[in-house]
């Protein structure tokens, strides 16, 4: 590896009020947000002040920044920012076009659907034919939670709609976050389960009282969500109790730190410089997880840091560029 002169440490020499806004509070993003705020605290000027608003990762996050009630925000997944750019999709919201990125923190997740082995399907499509006996767990789709209008999405795909499946018999079991509804299905209280988080031991413990079977989207979402540039990925076999085959599911994955177009540039530079220089001190909040089983994914490659779906802050983008020529900071592994 090629040694290069470390770039000087910045720091803010003038006071400075920023504030995030993250997830409910106890999740990855509040502390992302926790680590930023410290690391720029310790390069600014004293006197500075910063806060963290809770949020729930989804259109709230772009609404708050354009709405300058909050300086920089987390959401996940990354797949639903190309709404930000294309205009379709949740987050295709009016005024995007004043959204930048400061960087993207690497996780990888996916939306699986996950069912009663008793119901004998295999793909998503086989849904809609068991609408009287189906108990759906998902997250609700209120125009702010990005699982629910993605869970709603898939199964509208097949015509299934919360409406329709109530007349027929069925129901919808709705969760803000991921662990209740996993609960739900695992525990019998619902034989259908769409959601993420799936490197969770919550996931691992889906099968513990009946046999289950993951299903696979089918032509008819892949076609549903290229409208909204939202693509699949697979889930390797192994990876799920009982998966038994690669599962092509919805992707889910990484965190996109955003902020308004107007952002100081001195803000800008630093947060980007704390994102890959100081990374480690995030990255050892996880090291009791194994890499392939944790919620953000280690070690940070600076170069998936600086890869964004909507067009990166030029100050951030500069300091982005600015590291990988030179020795990154803080003990940090260079890009090369």
């Amino acid at each position: 590896m090629t040694e290069h002169a470390t770039p000087p440490e910045p720091f803010i020499d003038r006071e400075i009020s920023l504030i995030f806004q993250g997830d409910w509070g106890q999740a990855n993003l509040h502390r992302i947000c926790g680590w930023l705020c410290q690391e720029i605290g310790d390069r600014s000027a004293p006197g500075s002040r910063f806060g963290i608003w809770s949020g729930r990762g989804g259109t709230d996050a772009v609404r708050a920044v354009l709405a300058q009630d909050v300086d920089a925000a987390l959401l996940t997944p990354t797949a639903a920012a190309a709404g930000i750019t294309t205009g379709a999709g949740p987050l295709a919201v009016p005024g995007a076009d004043r959204l930048r990125a400061l960087g993207t923190l690497p996780q990888r997740d996916r939306l699986v659907t996950c069912v009663d082995a008793a119901f004998g399907v295999s793909h998503t499509g086989e849904l809609a034919e068991l609408l009287p006996s189906l108990r759906i767990a998902t997250s609700p789709d209120d125009g702010v939670n990005l699982i629910g209008a993605a869970a709603h999405r898939l199964l509208d795909a097949h015509g299934i709609t919360p409406g329709r499946l109530e007349q027929a018999g069925g129901s919808m079991l709705y969760a803000e976050r991921p662990f209740p509804a996993i609960a739900a299905f695992r525990d019998g209280g619902a034989n259908v389960l769409i959601h993420e988080a799936i490197m969770t031991p919550a996931w691992q413990r889906v099968a513990e009282h009946r046999p289950v079977t993951y299903l696979d989207v089918d032509p008819a979402v892949v076609a549903a969500f290229a409208d909204w540039h939202w693509p699949t990925a697979t889930v390797p076999a192994g990876y799920l109790p009982g998966l038994d085959h690669d599962l092509e599911a919805l992707e889910f994955s990484d965190f996109l730190l955003v902020c308004r177009a107007d952002l100081p540039d001195d803000i800008a530079s630093m947060i980007a410089w704390c994102l890959v220089a100081t990374r480690e001190a995030l990255e050892v909040q996880y090291h009791h997880l194994p890499p392939d089983r944790s919620p953000v994914s280690y070690p940070l490659d600076p170069k998936a840091i600086a890869s964004t779906p909507v067009p990166l802050h030029p100050a951030a983008e500069a300091t982005y560029a600015a590291l990988g020529e030179g020795a990154s900071a803080a003990g940090a592994l260079m890009w090369a």
